[in-house]
């Protein structure tokens, strides 16, 4: 059985969790990449309380950094392969979170950065309780090699509203993985929002920032 996760957190602005956002960070990096957006959202979700956990792997690539599972970027089957391997632990994690914080599964939002928006994409589709949104920030919907939406729709549980943000520059994900994306989720019944930030590469702006936190103060506000 894999190691189980953990990683740092936030407290609720407000009382006691009414909701949590579990930030998934990207390839290399690790859980202290991410929580720092939770101080920015505060203002705007006081009753949420943050998490962002380690990846469960060293990073081949990056010394000190995580990895939710290995790209060579050789391979077409890896990140297929790869978020199917690494969902039942980040399962095991949200469910663990959620039960600490004594809150139903449709309080959880998750949010994602690039290999953590593949994450939060695949987890989030196939919980039996539909999260009350997700974010992915420069990341992509992945889908089987050989592209067969229809495998990944007998396999979802889940439709919950969705945001794509993405750089219109970046170099490593290109945007029209945002595109592509939003039509995979369109053809599985997903609503999806998107917004391409202009001028920026593979990063996070404080426009595309600021979308993230409305739109998950939205979903919450929907979900009372």
């Amino acid at each position: 059985m894999a190691a189980e996760l953990d990683g740092p957190g936030l407290a609720p602005r407000s009382g006691s969790a009414r909701q949590l956002v579990v930030f998934l960070h990207g390839y290399g990096a690790d859980g202290n990449d991410l929580i720092e957006l939770g101080r920015v959202w505060q203002q705007m979700l006081p009753q949420a309380a943050f998490v962002s956990p380690h990846a469960p792997e060293p990073c081949s690539q990056a010394p000190v950094g995580r990895q939710w599972f290995a790209l060579t970027f050789r391979d077409p089957n890896e990140r297929w392969v790869g978020v199917n391997k690494a969902a039942p632990v980040l399962e095991r994690f949200i469910d663990a979170e959620l039960a600490r914080h004594n809150l139903p599964a449709t309080a959880l939002a998750l949010v994602g950065f690039s290999q953590g928006t593949m994450m939060a994409l695949h987890v989030g589709l196939r919980r039996s309780a539909p999260p009350a949104g997700i974010v992915g920030y420069s990341g992509l919907l992945v889908l089987p090699p050989d592209g067969n939406i229809e495998k990944v729709a007998a396999a979802i549980k889940s439709r919950p509203p969705v945001l794509l943000v993405h750089g219109d520059q970046d170099e490593l994900i290109p945007p029209q993985a945002l595109f592509q994306s939003a039509q995979g989720l369109a053809a599985l019944g997903v609503s999806a929002e998107w917004h391409l930030s202009a001028g920026i590469g593979h990063g996070i702006d404080p426009e595309g920032l600021r979308h993230g936190g409305e739109f998950l103060a939205r979903c919450f506000m929907t979900k009372r």
